[in-house]
């Protein structure tokens, strides 16, 4: 099972173009397309970041698209796609919406990404949040939260074992015993679900230390504050070096020292991987600042 090792902390980043959200999108990537997204990710690979990430959503309604869009390519062949590319980088979905499909139905999904892809697969699972597209689905909203702790003890053992209760699957998973499970999310439950029973914690955006502290009580009651964790946090967007056009007041920039300054000024004590994120107007430039970062910014912060 892909871990983190002791003392060490890594760096991953969502990837752009497969999600196309509003919010969060640059204009260059509304042309951008598969072409762009195998150059993003072949940069990630050859550059030593620990994963690249996509989302996940099925249909948005129309009281959602204004901010979100509807440009979410599915994740499972995505990723897959992107393994045929790559050779070292990790393949996470950030997140999958466990609800939407049947645990054993998700298993056999990473279970087949992850021997497509020589063992990469990191499963990323949360509760999701677009009511709409849960009623559209026919799956109660309000009980997501019940359904991923209902799901998650059936999505692991699938993806440990051959058969369950009777049924097998093949191809198995390179993994072993499998591929790693990332619970993501913010909330108390949510945290206190990874705590239970992920081998990760993936926070929906920057971590805090009481969100640390309240994950790390859940895997002392639980009884596994022993057990390997990945704890996540999202950092502000990046730009290493002088930019020469407006990036934003809220923008990490600067030389590289004082970039790895202001991310470990705002990551909590605990946190033993990092997803980064880049401001760009290229794909050109992006790939660019992934290569400023892994090259010279990474080195002051990959030791805990």
């Amino acid at each position: 099972m892909i871990e983190i090792p002791h003392g060490a902390r890594v760096f991953g980043m969502q990837l752009p173009i497969q999600a196309q959200s509003n919010y969060f999108v640059s204009e260059w990537e509304r042309t951008a397309g598969p072409t762009e997204l195998a150059r993003v990710t072949k940069t990630a690979d050859d550059n030593g970041f620990h994963y690249v990430g996509v989302c996940d959503h099925v249909a948005l309604p129309d009281s959602v698209v204004g901010g979100m869009g509807t440009h979410w390519a599915e994740p499972i062949s995505t990723l897959s796609w992107l393994a045929a590319l790559t050779t070292r980088v990790g393949l996470l979905t950030h997140v999958y919406v466990l609800p939407y499909r049947h645990p054993l139905v998700a298993a056999k999904q990473f279970a087949n990404l992850d021997w497509l892809s020589g063992g990469r697969a990191l499963a990323g699972v949360g509760a999701g949040h677009v009511q709409a597209e849960f009623e559209k689905l026919g799956v109660d909203y309000h009980r997501r939260g019940r359904m991923v702790d209902e799901a998650l003890p059936v999505f692991m053992e699938a993806l440990e074992n051959e058969f369950v209760d009777g049924f097998g699957a093949r191809p198995r998973p390179v993994q072993s015993p499998r591929p790693p499970v990332w619970v993501a999310g913010s909330s108390d439950p949510a945290i206190r679900r990874a705590a239970k029973f992920g081998d990760g914690w993936l926070p929906q955006g920057p971590s805090t230390a009481a969100m640390v502290a309240t994950l790390q009580a859940g895997r002392e009651a639980a009884g596994r504050a022993d057990r390997p964790m990945m704890i996540g946090h999202i950092t502000p967007f990046l730009h290493v070096g002088t930019a020469t056009w407006d990036i934003g007041a809220d923008t990490v920039t600067g030389s590289p020292t004082a970039v790895a300054e202001q991310i470990l000024a705002g990551t909590p004590d605990g946190v033993n991987q990092l997803q980064v994120r880049f401001k760009a107007r290229s794909c050109d430039e992006i790939c660019e600042q992934m290569v400023a970062f892994a090259t010279d910014v990474s080195p002051l912060l990959t030791t805990i």
